[in-house]
């Protein structure tokens, strides 16, 4: 890999990470984001997550199961990556946004609108 590759999967990390918390901000908050992940059977992933262990891993197709073809269609628009790449970055960022979003291991209360 070269440096300009390490540069630009840092950009585009980034970019995913910003739209991650813009998604979660969107989409009823992250209590909103974690019951769409226990509803498809990854309770037990996402509260690894907002606990204060470790992360468990989750697959891009978790993800795109998750958050649904449209979701995802839109989702990869903004970013200008094809729906698998995002899915895998996804994969790889949510579960470290979610735990930075939930430092004490405790989900914070939605904001009032």
């Amino acid at each position: 890999m070269s440096i300009l590759d390490g540069v630009m999967g840092g950009m585009v990390g980034a970019g995913v990470t910003h739209l991650v918390s813009g998604f979660i901000e969107q989409h009823g908050g992250l209590q909103a984001v974690i019951s769409q992940f226990e509803k498809q059977g990854l309770g037990t992933t996402v509260k690894s997550w907002v606990g204060t262990g470790a992360n468990l891993p989750i697959s891009a197709d978790q993800v795109h199961a998750v958050l649904g073809s449209e979701m995802m269609q839109k989702l990869a628009a903004k970013t200008g990556l094809p729906v698998a790449d995002l899915a895998q970055k996804l994969a790889e960022v949510l579960p470290q946004t979610i735990d930075k979003m939930t430092p004490a291991g405790v989900v914070p209360p939605a904001r009032a609108t």
